[in-house]
């Protein structure tokens, strides 16, 4: 069992709710006030889960700019009020920021018994496969 500090616990809920925040938001037609709520919400617990200093260093890596500046751009472009474009920003970002994660998360989801059978499937297994691959390393 992993143990966690009181501030990562904190990260954890903070980061969850700005996850539902987002989710519920664009699932309400992109309503601003919501995502901007879960967009607020997810980069505060973030910092609350690695913490400040190894926050700002993730994102202002020199190599992860062009990420970091479609990320937050699109963050800020939901809060003057443009959801739709800022939330395509920030999902542009999202994955150029966190395309070395998802070898490990695909490794860890083929383990789990019914996703990773779905994940087999003929058509659905080349794209995964290909998500799957990591040129970059983290």
């Amino acid at each position: 069992m992993i143990s966690l500090t009181d501030s990562q616990k904190i990260g954890m809920g903070l980061t969850g709710f700005g996850v539902f925040f987002l989710f519920f938001g664009m699932i309400l037609f992109f309503d601003k006030a919501l995502l901007a709520i879960g967009n607020i919400l997810f980069v505060a617990g973030l910092a609350f889960v690695i913490g400040l200093e190894r926050t700002f260093r993730f994102f202002f890596q020199k190599h992860k700019m062009k990420a970091t500046s479609f990320f937050l751009g699109g963050v800020f472009v939901v809060l003057i009020g443009w959801p739709i474009v800022g939330v395509v920003l920030e999902i542009y970002g999202f994955f150029l920021l966190f395309r070395g994660f998802f070898p490990v998360v695909v490794g860890f989801i083929r383990r789990i018994p019914v996703l990773g059978s779905i994940l087999n499937l003929p058509f659905i297994s080349a794209y995964v496969d290909k998500v799957g691959e990591s040129n970059t390393m983290v």
